[in-house]
C-alpha cells in the first residue's frame, strides 16, 4: 500500500518488512525538504516516480500522514534504514557494499566501523568524490569503473538530495552488477562518528531538524527555516482538497 503526500507515493511498511522484500531496485527516502523540492524540481519529480522504493525519512512527515488521515505506520529514515540493514544481511555473502560520499577518509572510517562491527568486509570498497563531481563526465565514469571493478553489489551514496538521487538515476544502468541503489544522506559520517546523530528520543517527538539545525546553523538555517515552511501550508491544502500537483497537468 502506498501513502500519497503532496506529489509523492511512500510504500507503507515497517522496516522489518521492509528488509524482508528488499531484493533489488532504487531506494530513495523523502523527507520534508524532498517533498517541497518536489513542488519545484520536475527532473527530482519524474525519479521520485520512477524509483522502486520510496519509504519515510521524517517524523514530520509521519505526523503529517496522520494529520491528512492516511497514517505511515513506521518511519524508516536513510540513517535507520541503512545500519538496519547491513545488520540484517551481516552473514548474506552476495551483500557487498561500495560506500560513495562524504569528505576525504570519512567513508573510509565508515567501512572500518562498519566492517569491525559486521565481523566481516561487507563494505568492500569506498569513494569520497569531489566537490561537484556529479559535473565531471571524467570522474563520473572513474567512479562507474571503481564500482565495477569491485564485487559490490549495494551502492550507498551519500552526497545529498537531489545529488544522490539523480546520479543514481542518470548511471545506475552502466553498473550491471549493482542490485541496489540507496540514497543515505548523511548516514556515511555518521557510520564514521564523524557527526553525531540526534538521541532517539528527539527523533521520535519530530525535532532531529532541530537537532541539526543547531549543529550546522549556517548549512541548515536556510534548509529548516525558509525553504521547508510552506510544507506545512501544502500539508493544509491536501487536508481540504485545494493541493494541485504542479507537474500533474504537463504530465497528463
Amino acid at each position: 500500500m502506498k501513502i500519497n503526500i503532496l506529489n509523492c507515493e511512500i510504500d507503507n511498511l515497517t522496516l522489518n518488512e521492509f528488509l524482508e522484500h528488499l531484493q533489488e531496485g532504487i531506494i530513495i527516502t523523502p523527507n520534508v525538504d524532498h517533498l517541497i523540492m518536489l513542488q519545484k524540481d520536475k527532473e527530482f519529480y519524474n525519479l521520485y516516480k520512477k524509483a522502486d522504493h520510496v519509504v519515510c525519512d521524517s517524523k514530520l512527515v509521519q505526523l503529517a500522514s496522520k494529520f491528512l488521515g492516511t497514517p505511515i505506520i513506521e518511519k524508516i529514515s536513510g540513517s535507520d534504514l541503512f545500519p538496519a540493514f547491513y545488520n540484517y544481511h551481516k552473514n548474506n555473502e552476495e551483500i557487498k557494499i561500495f560506500l560513495l560520499g562524504a569528505m576525504n577518509g570519512v567513508a573510509q572510517k565508515a567501512a572500518e566501523n562498519i566492517n569491525n562491527h559486521v565481523g566481516r568486509k561487507i563494505v568492500v570498497d569506498y569513494l569520497s568524490p569531489s566537490y561537484g563531481f556529479e559535473k565531471n563526465e571524467q570522474e563520473c565514469q572513474q567512479i562507474i569503473e571503481q564500482v565495477n571493478n569491485s564485487s559490490g553489489t549495494v551502492l550507498a551514496v551519500g552526497v545529498g538530495a537531489p545529488k544522490q538521487e539523480k546520479w543514481i538515476m542518470k548511471y545506475k544502468d552502466q553498473m550491471p552488477n549493482v542490485k541496489i541503489f540507496m540514497a543515505i544522506g548523511a548516514s556515511i559520517d555518521f557510520e564514521a562518528g564523524n557527526v553525531k546523530r540526534a538521541p532517539k528520543w528527539i527523533s521520535e517527538v519530530g525535532l532531529e531538524w532541530l537537532y541539526r539545525l543547531i549543529s550546522e546553523p549556517k548549512r541548515l538555517w536556510k534548509r529548516y527555516l525558509v525553504d521547508d515552511i510552506p510544507f506545512f501550508w501544502l500539508i493544509l491544502k491536501q487536508k481540504i482538497d485545494l493541493y494541485k500537483n504542479p507537474w500533474e497537468k504537463e504530465n497528463g
